[in-house]
């Protein structure tokens, strides 16, 4: 049967089938190991225990605390916010276009109520410190891939994929080493 993708697909290496999404995994994607349900309820808690905020600035807070290792989605973080708002423990007011959110009392006696690490702290020690440097080396390298992208000479552009595609084959060199 013909198959009208495979034209595209005849130069491409073999792509396994397995669940992470593009390829990649969740190791170098958006945000880093990720989070029960309940520690996004805990972390929005938390914050709000500090000051007023709007989802987005949860969504920065989180990642800056955990240095990239957690940023929540808005697709978690906003539906978390409804029920909370629903529930009673917080309450939402429109500034400026936007819907800050604050503690209600019983907000707050959930908040002071829990114990145990923070669930920013929890997932940063969580983290595979090995795993954790090579993500920020991949960050970095991605940086200055994307900057020799927008701003390089047809020639710097070439030398660089020249150089990328001579570091993947020794990453996979590295790889096919014994342990």
């Amino acid at each position: 049967m013909h198959d009208r993708h495979a034209r595209h697909n005849r130069c491409a290496p073999p792509q396994r089938r397995d669940k992470r999404r593009h390829g990649y995994g969740r190791q170098f994607g958006r945000g880093g190991p990720r989070a029960r349900r309940g520690d996004i309820r805990a972390a929005v808690l938390a914050l709000l225990a500090e000051e007023p905020m709007h989802g987005y600035e949860m969504i920065k807070e989180i990642e800056e605390r955990t240095n990239g290792l957690w940023r929540p989605s808005a697709g978690s973080i906003y539906p978390t916010l409804q029920l909370l708002e629903e529930t009673g423990l917080i309450e939402g007011e429109d500034q400026d276009g936007k819907r800050r959110f604050s503690l209600t009392d019983e907000g707050r006696k959930a908040a002071e109520g829990r114990s145990g690490k923070l669930p920013w702290e929890q997932v940063s020690a969580d983290a595979d410190l090995g795993e954790v440097n090579l993500r920020e080396s991949f960050l970095a390298l991605r940086a200055a891939v994307l900057q020799v992208g927008r701003a390089g000479s047809e020639d710097q552009r070439t030398r660089a994929r020249d150089a990328l595609d001579a570091a993947r084959k020794q990453v996979y060199g590295i790889l096919a080493e014994d342990r």
